[in-house]
Order: C-alpha cells, then structure tokens, then sequence
C-alpha cells in the first residue's frame, strides 16, 4: 500500500509544482506590468524592473501555495480517475479517505519548506528589492515610503527613511517614563547604525520635559543606544507578511510584554498558523469532485471548480481579516474561520455525493 500512497503523492506533486510555478510566474508578470510605470525615473530600468519581480517571487509562491495545492489535487487525482486509476486503486483495497490521507501527508512537508522560504530566503530578498528599487527611484525623488516605527524600552523610535541599511534620516525619538508620561524627545536629520546597536545621531534636537516645561538644545551629534538590534529593525521595516515567522513572534511577545497593540502582527502570525488547516480544507473540498462521476468532468471542468473554490476563500480571507481589524476580533478566530467552514462544506458536499 506504500507503493500506490507514493504513487499518488508523485502525482500530486507534480501537478503541484506545475501550478505553484505557473501561478507565481502569472502574478510576477503581474507585477512586473504595474513596475513598467516606474521605468525612467531616476536611475530604474527595465533590469531593475526585473530584478524587483524576481526577488519578490519567494513571497508569492508562498501565497499561491494552499491554492496550487488544492488544483494539484484536481488536476493529479482528476486526472487518475479520468483514466479510472482511482476505480483500480479502490478495486485493490485503498478506500477514498486512505487516497485522500495519502495527498494530506504531503501537508508536513510543504509547511517544512514554506517555514524554510519565511524565515530565511522571503525577508532578505524582500529587502533586497525594497533597498534596490529605493536606491534606484531616489534621484527622481520617487523613492518608497520607508518609514518605520518601533516601540521597546519605554521609547517609540520612529525612522522616516532608510538610506541604507546604516544609514537613516529623519529620526524621532519619544522616551517616556514609569506611568507613561513623555519626558524626552529628540529629533536627528539622520544617524549612522553602528555594530553594536549604538546609533551616532546627527543634527539633533533636544526637548526634556521638567515640570510641564520644555527644555530645548541643540548638539551636532550624540550616541543613542538602540533597543533594536539592527537585524529586528531591517525585518519590521517589512510588510509583516513578509517578516520571518520567528522574529514575528518575539515581536509580539514584546509588544504585549508593554501592553501595546499587536494585533496587526498577530492577524499575520495565525495567518500563518492557519495555514495547514487551509490547506486540508482546500484538499477535502477536492474530494468530492475526485470522486465524483470521473468521465463527465474535463481538465475545464476541474479548473473552472478549483478556480471558484479558491477565489471564494480568499475573498472569505481578507473579509474576515478586514473585519477583525475593524472590529478588533481575536486575530485566531478571523483566522481559523475560513478553514473550518470551508471544512464544514467539503465534508457536507462528500457525504451528499454519495448519498
């Protein structure tokens, strides 16, 4: 039985790595269209354009993957049962919850490597294409919206551009004290990062609250110890969804650990956590239309099915994200949501196709 579970894995994914591919490469050439505006301003061109989608390829064959999955299964179990390979499979002992349990198996490896791609390859390729498009868009004064903002230490830190991973300009430091009165504020035209998180701030001035009065000074430079380290402020100054799963969750952890907001950053932490169900739901809702009448169903029929399965639960992702932020829901039942119910209606088309 080993033999055919290995089998149907092979098949599946193979289909899995042709969609994941095709659907990466679609929403790239997506993506390299909208960068096409921005090519001959200041120093971008064509190549630049380029190289921005290609880096950006990581983070999108991470999005696409629950739904590649769940058309591998169409297509590879589809196709099986078109050529009755499911009729022989079953006629030899495997029954249809052992053909699908065989496809869910490939669930643990897949979240192995999206993990792998998150924490390690997604966050420096997306610098990289941030710093890379910045640079190249500055001389047009067309550069990104960089700004970054980070609380630790009773401070908030607030950095308006980096200029290089180094180098930043525009700086505002809020230091409060032990009841969360502010008590310091400094602004910099611009620091340089040291090794040792100590930031030599230029241009700085200087307000020191004392008895309801503002002290105002001026100093060409002074050294601020930051309470980032260099490698947390380079991954938060990313979209959070692109940020590494591990550095996302000590993030929060500090964030709560000062009684501030972290819901944003918790909705994208049980994204990702939600992703396994996602994926068994989306394999399940497979089910019913693998074993359906096989000889009644083209490869269209099959990818018009998964096509509609996949764009209403994203469309059921982002709504009930949207609404969590609004209404400051649980970020684990807004994301745990779309999973079960769509468990709930896979399970419900199954047992009413064999009725």
């Amino acid at each position: 039985m080993k033999r055919f579970d290995r089998y149907i894995q092979l098949v599946t994914l193979r289909a899995f790595v042709l969609v994941a591919v095709g659907l990466t490469a679609l929403f790239s050439l997506l993506e390299f269209v909208d960068q096409l505006s921005f090519v001959g301003q200041g120093h971008y061109h064509l190549a630049d354009a380029a190289a921005y989608t290609a880096l950006l390829a990581p983070a999108r064959f991470m999005q696409v993957t629950p739904i590649a999955l769940l058309l591998a299964c169409l297509l590879g179990l589809g196709g099986l049962a078109k050529h009755s390979e499911l009729t022989a499979l079953q006629g030899i002992g495997l029954s249809e919850m052992q053909i699908i349990g065989a496809v869910l198996r490939l669930i643990v490896p897949t979240i192995v490597m999206l993990f792998l791609v998150g924490q390690f390859i997604v966050p420096s390729a997306r610098h990289m294409a941030q710093e890379r498009r910045t640079a190249a868009l500055t001389s047009a004064n067309a550069g990104d919206n960089t700004a970054f903002w980070a609380h630790g230490d009773q401070q908030f830190l607030g950095v308006h551009r980096f200029a290089s991973e180094t180098l930043a300009e525009d700086i505002d430091i809020y230091r409060f004290d032990d009841q969360g009165a502010l008590t310091q504020y400094l602004h910099a035209a611009h620091a340089t990062i040291g090794a040792d998180d100590d930031w030599l701030l230029a241009d700085v001035t200087r307000k020191d609250i004392v008895a309801d009065q503002f002290h105002t000074s001026h100093q060409d430079s002074m050294t601020w110890h930051a309470f980032l380290s260099s490698r947390q402020i380079r991954f938060l100054s990313l979209p959070p969804e692109s940020v590494p799963p591990i550095a996302l969750y000590r993030y929060i952890r500090d964030l709560k650990r000062h009684h501030l907001p972290a819901t944003r950053y918790e909705q994208e932490l049980w994204s990702r956590i939600s992703t396994p169900f996602a994926m068994i739901a989306l394999i399940a809702c497979a089910a019913p239309f693998v074993f359906g009448p096989p000889r009644s169903q083209s490869l269209g029929y099959r990818m018009a099915v998964g096509i509609a399965i996949a764009i209403v639960f994203s469309l059921g992702q982002e709504i009930t994200n949207r609404l969590g932020l609004l209404l400051d829901l649980n970020p684990a039942i807004t994301a745990l949501t779309p999973p079960v119910l769509l468990m709930l209606s896979a399970a419900y088309l199954f047992i009413h196709t064999r009725e």
